[in-house]
């Protein structure tokens, strides 16, 4: 056999081997293609997971369930210190409560112990007004019944009794000027209705016509205020009717 037909054989020979090895390669070329491509896919999966706006968290965190669903945090229950500081709390707006009423109360007791001290002093007023006074007229009594025991006995000349009576009228008028009485006597002034009281008209040569003429009964003020009217007589010009 000569050298080119060896060669021949040779390469007959070694063509199915020389396919096997590109089957390999390319084999080799198709796994790392797929390695590559699962690689990328993982990459992918990484980046939606980290840009996915239901979970709110970036790559690596987990998101809580509740805040993804959109609910806020759950109601918080009053711990056991909360719960005793308010019952602290309305327990001392009671005692404060108790306090205002008790003081309220008492208030109104004094009140109403005021009212009755009031009512009782000015019932006492009412009745008692006149005590000063009739402790003035008592010893103007006192005269008078002297002075009629004296007019009673025997040589009791009229002088002495009619002393004994201006005595007690003075003491009379003076217990009145103690007290805002004081008299009207208007001989000889002009006729006024607001004090005196006319009971006729006389004629006269010697008074002025409207004037007093003769007065039969004083009046008397007490305090600048009219108890009683003066009963006058009052003067008019002669020839008139």
């Amino acid at each position: 056999m000569t050298d080119e037909e060896h060669r021949q054989e040779d390469e007959a020979a070694g063509a199915p081997g020389d396919g096997a090895a590109v089957r390999e390669a390319a084999a080799d070329t198709g796994d790392g293609a797929a390695v590559r491509g699962t690689d990328r896919a993982e990459d992918d999966g990484g980046a939606r997971e980290a840009a996915s706006p239901a979970s709110g968290t970036t790559s690596g965190e987990t998101a809580d369930p509740g805040t993804a669903a959109g609910d806020g945090p759950p109601d918080s229950e009053p711990t056991g210190e909360a719960a005793a500081d308010h019952e602290d709390k309305l327990a001392e707006a009671q005692r404060a409560a108790s306090e205002h009423l008790d003081r309220a109360l008492r208030a109104q007791a004094e009140l109403e112990n005021v009212r009755r001290r009031l009512e009782r002093d000015l019932q006492n007023a009412h009745r008692f007004a006149l005590e000063r006074f009739v402790s003035e007229l008592l010893p103007v009594k006192d005269s008078l019944e002297l002075g009629l025991a004296a007019s009673a006995e025997k040589g009791a000349s009229p002088a002495s009794i009619a002393e004994g009576v201006e005595l007690t009228l003075r003491m009379l008028e003076q217990a009145m000027e103690k007290f805002g009485i004081t008299a009207v006597d208007p001989a000889g002034e002009p006729f006024d209705p607001e004090f005196h009281q006319a009971m006729t008209m006389q004629e006269s040569d010697t008074a002025e016509s409207g004037t007093v003429l003769t007065v039969v009964q004083k009046g008397y003020l007490l305090n600048e205020r009219l108890v009683r009217p003066a009963m006058v007589i009052v003067a008019k010009q002669a020839g008139r009717g």
